[in-house]
């Protein structure tokens, strides 16, 4: 399940993480199990991340972020460099 964000979503979500700094940094060894329960954690817990992938190919960078935002159900909210930011919406309690 993919998340679309609108013009008006992106920028107000890119003006959000503009104080962030990266929480989670992708090594050489690309998408682990590791790295998508860091993720996770991350996004469960914020919300709104930004994580570093730390390659200098472009293409694999795009493939790590595109990748990323598929296991974790994720929207790639803006790619700056080597920082994607990530936005996924928190599940909503439900009680009653």
């Amino acid at each position: 399940m993919a998340i679309e964000l609108t013009t008006r979503e992106r920028a107000h979500l890119k003006a959000r993480a503009h104080a962030l700094e990266p929480v989670v940094q992708a090594g050489h060894a690309g998408v682990t199990d590791t790295l998508i329960a860091e993720v996770d954690r991350a996004l469960v817990a914020h919300e709104l991340i930004k994580v570093k992938v730390n390659t200098d190919d472009r293409a694999d960078r795009v493939a790590t972020g595109d990748e990323i935002c598929e296991r974790t159900g994720a929207a790639a909210v803006h790619r700056v460099g080597k920082v994607l930011i990530l936005w996924r919406p928190r599940e909503q309690d439900v009680t009653g």
